[in-house]
């Protein structure tokens, strides 16, 4: 059953990667012309909530918002979990309302369609290199200036292992909301790796279904002025992770064990 579960798996994972590079290739001529000019760069945002939709109805994701608090003026850090690359798709198409960019791995910089599309508008962080990643922490600073918000990962990526289970967050997300004072909003995605999970674990699950979605309460400047990066950390780590407990409560009992 395993294996033709994760067969089954596999054949939709094919799917969803075909309906995204047809869908990269059949934009690509737009977004080549909104982000050859520097002033056209916020056009893009709304190209990438048009995938994110083409992306959800194709693919056939429908999102539950599970919690929809509401939002902050606008420049903010969004903080989540990531357990699947569908958290990437669905950010769009979840929060429409304010353009943002992506603090990502520069890693994912040797896909080719992927680099175009992330090279042109986000920003890659390399943490193996001290002096690119001090550069991309000025870039992030520089985007909130001019009205972005940024999108962070704290996790550093999707874990290897006991998904969903979160890893500790890097801190990197928290020094940046402490440097700018702006809110911080958690998001906790608890299902997505059931839905597509790392493209790498062939027969890992995928298949189409509701994804569920918690955005919470946005933290205030004034809220973590006293923490520290590390108190902060814990504080959202504590918030996002709350819901993944209780939509998988094995995971309770692996705390427990602990």
């Amino acid at each position: 059953m395993r294996i033709l579960l994760g067969s089954l798996g596999f054949i939709w994972k094919c799917w969803v990667g075909l309906v995204f590079c047809i869908f990269a290739l059949l934009l690509y001529p737009l977004f080549f012309i909104v982000l050859s000019n520097p002033k056209w760069k916020k056009k893009s945002f709304r190209l990438f909530i048009f995938w994110s939709w083409l992306m959800r109805i194709f693919c056939l994701y429908p999102v539950r918002f599970k919690k929809k608090s509401t939002l902050p003026n606008a420049p903010y850090i969004i903080v989540a979990n990531h357990a699947s690359y569908l958290d990437i798709f669905l950010m769009y198409s979840i929060l429409p309302t304010s353009p943002f960019l992506f603090l990502g791995k520069g890693e994912i910089l040797k896909y080719p369609i992927i680099k175009t599309y992330f090279n042109g508008l986000n920003i890659p962080v390399h943490r193996k290199d001290r002096v690119k990643a001090a550069r991309s922490f000025i870039m992030a600073k520089d985007a909130v200036a001019n009205g972005w918000s940024l999108v962070i990962f704290p996790e550093g990526g999707i874990p290897d292992e006991d998904n969903p289970k979160m890893v500790p967050f890097k801190k990197g997300a928290f020094r940046l909301a402490k440097e700018l004072k702006v809110p911080i909003v958690p998001i906790s995605f608890t299902n997505n790796y059931k839905l597509f999970s790392d493209p790498t674990q062939l027969l890992g699950p995928a298949r189409p279904g509701v994804s569920k979605v918690y955005i919470h309460d946005f933290v205030r400047p004034e809220t973590y002025e006293e923490m520290t990066e590390s108190e902060l950390s814990n504080y959202c780590f504590s918030i996002i992770n709350g819901p993944i407990l209780k939509d998988n409560p094995f995971l309770k009992d692996e705390v427990m064990h602990e």
